[in-house]
């Protein structure tokens, strides 16, 4: 089905690689943002082995790991400090490291970096104003009252997904869980060079990023789902801070411009049904997005990205290709969604507590496989 001319709807993650995957195997392809690229979030992203595995076939993964901070080892700590497990991870690709962390905005750039260098246009300050199927194509008006046909569209705009709304309205919506999360850049202590999680309420963690800087998540009750204001937000975070072990406190107290504090109400959405209407497909957050507890939101999308890439150049019918592209990702993003809200309402009392450690082993076991 190369050379077909496909519109991706996102220029987030998702977007971006499955532009660059689709660029890479001689698809036309257009992207459309809605953001200027200058709003992104100034926070990091942990991503594992297999992330940098489905990175790898794209030829990115050189790249990204430049880019960001290479790890091998997770430490586990119970609430009080004390260190449970200090457990070497597992490297897929020879040569290559089990995780990394890296900034978001650093991130996207390589992504954005790469799908302009595969040849994909992408718009930014765009949105789609309508998409309408014929048949034989899709014609989408933009934002800025340009138009065209497409052959087909990708639709990788997120949880709040605009094209998952137009094909299917009468899907579940996305639903808060009753944890937010909380995540705030510091400076890299010296030997800092693993991801150190702690059990708890509080899930707390903090993640190597760069030479210079690590980021400190967490996720904590928020049964009201509150609005905070930006004013106070670092010492709120602080305060949320202040039943863990000492040595979050301590590291804590460096947490003080409330502009650098990005909190967000958690929530999740896996879509059970299809995940294409005709010439329309979805990718990423769009139909399975899920809180951060195991750390796959963006892995999943990028392994979105290079399966859906690779389905629609592997068949001539474009029916097949979203078929085989869902029956290879259903069952796997399902498991990441509900072994993330497992962990999710362990920590709000709800259920029973998950051990990270073993959570974490499960998880690596199981993507471990080929996607």
């Amino acid at each position: 089905m190369t050379g077909k001319h496909i519109l991706v709807i996102g220029g987030g993650i998702g977007g971006l690689t499955v532009a660059t995957a689709l660029a890479q195997k001689g698809f036309k392809v257009t992207v459309i943002e809605r953001s200027d690229g200058s709003g992104v979030e100034g926070v990091g992203i942990s991503q594992q082995a297999n992330v940098v595995r489905a990175l790898a076939t794209l030829g990115l993964a050189r790249d990204y790991l430049d880019a960001g901070f290479a790890y091998d080892t997770v430490e586990i700590y119970a609430p009080d400090g004390s260190l449970v497990a200090r457990t070497p991870s597992r490297s897929l690709i020879e040569g290559f490291p089990a995780a990394m962390g890296i900034p978001r905005r650093v991130l996207l750039e390589v992504l954005s970096n790469s799908a302009t260098a595969a040849g994909a246009e992408i718009r930014r300050s765009t949105t789609s104003a309508s998409l309408e199927q014929d048949g034989a194509m899709v014609h989408a008006r933009f934002s800025d009252d340009s138009q065209g046909p497409f052959d087909l569209v990708v639709g990788a705009d997120g949880i709040y997904s605009q094209t998952r709304r137009l094909l299917f309205p009468d899907a579940p919506t996305p639903q808060f869980v009753g944890q937010a999360v909380w995540r705030y850049n510091l400076p890299r202590p010296s030997g800092f060079d693993a991801l150190h999680v702690y059990n708890g309420p509080t899930g707390v963690g903090l993640v190597p990023m760069s030479r210079a800087e690590i980021y400190i998540y967490a996720t904590t009750p928020e049964p009201d789902n509150p609005d905070y204001p930006l004013e106070g937000l670092a010492a709120r975070m602080r305060t949320k801070l202040a039943g863990c072990a000492p040595a979050i406190r301590a590291i804590a107290e460096q947490i003080t411009d409330d502009a650098r504090v990005v909190y967000r109400p958690l929530e999740a959405i896996f879509l059970q049904g299809p995940w294409h209407k005709g010439r329309i497909g979805l990718i990423g957050d769009a139909v399975h997005a899920t809180t951060p507890h195991l750390g796959q939101g963006g892995g999943m999308a990028i392994e979105d990205a290079v399966v859906f890439a690779e389905e629609l150049a592997r068949h001539d019918d474009r029916e097949a290709a979203f078929t085989a592209y869902y029956r290879r990702r259903f069952e796997r993003c399902r498991y990441v969604v509900e072994k993330s809200l497992e962990i999710c309402r362990g920590q709000l009392g709800k259920g029973p507590l998950v051990d990270n450690a073993k959570a974490g082993a499960e998880m690596n076991t199981l993507l471990a496989q080929p996607i």
